[in-house]
């Protein structure tokens, strides 16, 4: 759950002392809105100071064990703040959907406040604030300034957001609907279908194959006391990284994490994730469904995040579908044949071997043939590789873009939260384009070849088979 944090709140009275106590506050937020905007335009200006000053990675460890990550940046009086927490999907157990529903909860209800509360904390510090999952991670994340009365007041509601959830049963409830509401939108559409099924066919029991958000059944039997046990088993130090990025000094970045670790529960960090078993063999599912385009994925685990061979497959998808409008995958489908209007390829790096997927949606009467250009122009680059032109022009694109991807603290503060989580070299950012340019045909070729087993593919697709549309 997300907070709207500058939404105008605070019902007018008609007593004259709080009429001057809420004209005292309106000023009071006008001002910190102001200097907010100010800020907010600062970093743009300041674009080319941070990019040069963004591989800069202090790196400590509490005495909890706690990982803390803290970059210092000069002349924006703000802060990037993130707590992130091996607590993501993957640690559902059979309860699938309960990482989620924990991480969405957080905010709903802390120490003696309930949402709003929360909300107009931070709203009244111009400060703003939310929790998720994915796969892999819990992130509690904070941006504010750095002015002292506003900090204060934005941590310690951080701080007790961390330490003290409620998890009020009526909030459960509320979130239990709205997510099954959810999961039910999801069987109308084929492109969740596609995604639910592809997932489930790469990983098997792996803790890799459920949805996030779960499925009907399992957030059916959830139960509130459910997402306390899961709180307190994963939101603990011992299984906890701090990310902060902005105008702090390295005394008060050490501060700030203590502050936010203080009060979590004990624990230890959970054991870690199995193995992921590659398929042993190709598969191909359909699933029948009345639309009048099909979804198609193909694929198979790829890699994951130290993979040594991860620059060659992250250049070499650039060149086959990641990088959209000139890929050989969209050359392919979309520009000589017409077949889809889009086609396109992805390495999805995690803790253990994320997803090798292309994919792309086409008519129905128009899958086999799709399917086929995919599965052959996918065959013909793992054969050929891609040319020497191509690979210059996948470098260019690459690095010369790789600056505006960190070019707001929240940015940074997000590579540096990755950094830390999948402990990666702290150089990671400074090394980045170095191993880019280092990259070459044969290495690529190589490493495809060894990581993408055609013999293995497992297709879905997700529409109506035998329809025979009209152009």
């Amino acid at each position: 759950m997300h907070l709207h944090l500058l939404s105008d709140v605070n019902p007018v009275n008609d007593s004259v002392t709080q009429h001057l106590e809420h004209k005292k506050n309106s000023i009071h937020k006008t001002i910190i809105r102001a200097k907010f905007l100010c800020f907010l335009s600062l970093v743009l200006l300041s674009f080319s100071q941070l990019t040069s000053a963004a591989a800069k990675i202090d790196h400590w460890q509490t005495p909890q064990g706690t990982r803390v990550y803290y970059v210092h940046t000069e002349g924006l009086p703000m802060v990037d703040i993130q707590v992130v927490f091996d607590a993501g999907s993957a640690r559902d157990a059979q309860q699938f959907g309960l990482a989620a529903l924990t991480a969405g909860l957080l905010d709903t209800g802390a120490g003696k406040w309930n949402a709003d509360d929360i909300a107009q904390r931070f709203e009244s510090v111009g400060a703003k604030f939310s929790a998720s999952s994915s796969i892999d991670t819990a992130t509690v994340s904070l941006r504010t300034l750095t002015d002292k009365p506003l900090f204060d007041k934005a941590l310690e509601t951080m701080q007790v957001i961390l330490t003290q959830p409620v998890f009020n049963e009526a909030d459960f409830k509320r979130e239990k609907n709205r997510t099954l509401a959810g999961l039910k939108q999801q069987e109308e559409s084929p492109g969740a279908l596609a995604s639910i099924a592809f997932y489930d066919v790469l990983y098997g029991k792996h803790p890799y194959a459920h949805p996030e958000s779960g499925v009907i059944k399992t957030v059916t039997s959830l139960k509130n006391t459910d997402l306390k046990h899961f709180y307190q088993k994963f939101y603990v130090p011992e299984n906890a990284i701090v990310v902060i990025v902005g105008d702090l000094s390295k005394l008060q970045a050490e501060q700030t994490a203590e502050k936010l670790l203080a009060g979590l529960p004990a624990g230890k960090k959970p054991d870690a994730l199995p193995d992921v078993a590659m398929p042993l063999k190709s598969t191909q599912q359909h699933i029948e469904f009345p639309s009048t385009q099909t979804h198609v994925l193909v694929g198979l685990p790829g890699t994951y995040r130290k993979d040594p061979d991860y620059f060659n497959l992250y250049v070499g998808n650039h060149i086959l579908g990641g990088s959209g409008l000139v890929s050989k995958l969209f050359n392919e489908v979309r520009e000589k044949r017409g077949l889809a209007y889009s086609a396109s390829s992805a390495f999805i790096p995690m803790l253990k071997p994320g997803p090798f997927l292309v994919s792309l949606q086409t008519r129905n009467d128009q899958t086999t043939q799709a399917l086929q250009v995919l599965n052959q122009t996918l065959a013909d680059f793992i054969t050929k590789g891609p040319s020497e032109a191509e690979l210059i022009a996948a470098k260019k694109n690459i690095t010369g873009g790789f600056a505006m991807r960190f070019d707001t603290n929240k940015e940074l503060a997000s590579y540096v939260a990755m950094i830390g989580f999948y402990e990666m070299p702290l150089d990671y950012l400074d090394t980045f384009q170095q191993k880019t340019e280092a990259v070459t045909v044969a290495s690529i070729t190589d490493a495809f070849k060894r990581r993408v087993n055609l013999q293995l593919l497992q297709t879905i697709t997700v529409g109506k088979a035998e329809e025979k549309s009209v152009k």
